[in-house]
């Protein structure tokens, strides 16, 4: 029997350059999709999936998602004084009571491979998952990486969700090399040229990765960007024949660009409506 997946990875120290001046104080991954945060849909998502312990690798000027996740006692009994009980519980149950959130400081941002090094003491010799708020998938049922979760629990390998892209915007993802057998991967190239690309299906921001990454990662020098990147030890793994991919089928809206944060907002508005 494969070894529950209880523990997700949130990298979140970013600086959210695309959307100064508001994100100098504030931290992009709390910026508001109608009424709630892109971290909360993410930290959601992965409560769906059956993980219990959220571990966000945070860096200066992060202190507010701490904060989100915290209790607020003086709001919420701020809120009940005036008889506003809906809008305390809503405070009070940002996640469920047996949900741990656990905080690790990336102290400098040396790529998203180094981001999820830096959770490896706290996660240890277990699979996990990691979510990158920035990709905010809405969902009706129970989420993308619930769907990772089980395609784990089959095969043992690690898992990317991946989804199609158009050429010219091959050279914005990590790009994978499928494999003869279905759903297996043979390899991950991190932002090809369209001409080098092995096909048009792009990795997006939901993993579940076995604990054999973190080797991996320690050893691995910097690479594009000069960066760690984690796709180049996906490829590593996926080279082992340890990758498999399940392809997404919700919609999925870039909210690292202002662009894609705009259309979010509005499809959750219509969905709404």
């Amino acid at each position: 029997m494969r070894q529950k997946i209880r523990k997700a990875v949130f990298p979140v120290a970013g600086f959210g350059t695309r959307f100064l001046p508001a994100t100098k104080a504030m931290p992009k991954e709390l910026l508001p999709v109608i009424d709630k945060p892109l971290i909360q849909y993410a930290a959601e998502e992965a409560v769906a999936a059956g993980i219990d312990t959220l571990i966000f690798v945070t860096g200066r000027n992060k202190r507010a998602i701490e904060d989100h996740f915290d209790s607020n006692p003086e709001l919420e009994g701020a809120l009940r004084k005036k008889g506003k009980n809906a809008a305390a519980d809503l405070v009070r149950n940002i996640l469920p009571t047996n949900v741990e959130c656990i905080f690790v400081r990336q102290a400098e941002q040396l790529g998203l491979g180094h981001a999820v090094a830096c959770a490896a003491r706290v996660v240890g010799d277990e699979p996990f998952a990691v979510l990158l708020a920035d990709d905010f998938i809405p969902c009706k049922g129970p989420g993308v990486t619930a769907e990772l979760v089980a395609a784990y629990e089959k095969t043992g390998n690690t898992q990317l969700s991946v989804m199609a892209v158009d050429p010219v915007d091959v050279s914005k993802y990590g790009i994978i090399e499928p494999d003869v057998t279905p759903r297996k991967i043979r390899g991950l190239i991190e932002k090809p040229s369209p001409e080098k690309a092995p096909s048009l299906l792009a990795s997006i921001g939901r993993y579940v990765l076995t604990p054999d990454i973190f080797d991996i990662l320690r050893h691995q020098e910097c690479g594009v960007g000069g960066e760690i990147q984690l796709a180049e030890a996906i490829d590593k793994q996926a080279a082992a024949g340890k990758v498999s991919s399940v392809m997404l089928k919700d919609p999925r809206f870039d909210c690292g660009s202002v662009t894609g944060y705009l259309d979010a907002i509005l499809h959750v508005a219509k969905q709404r409506d």
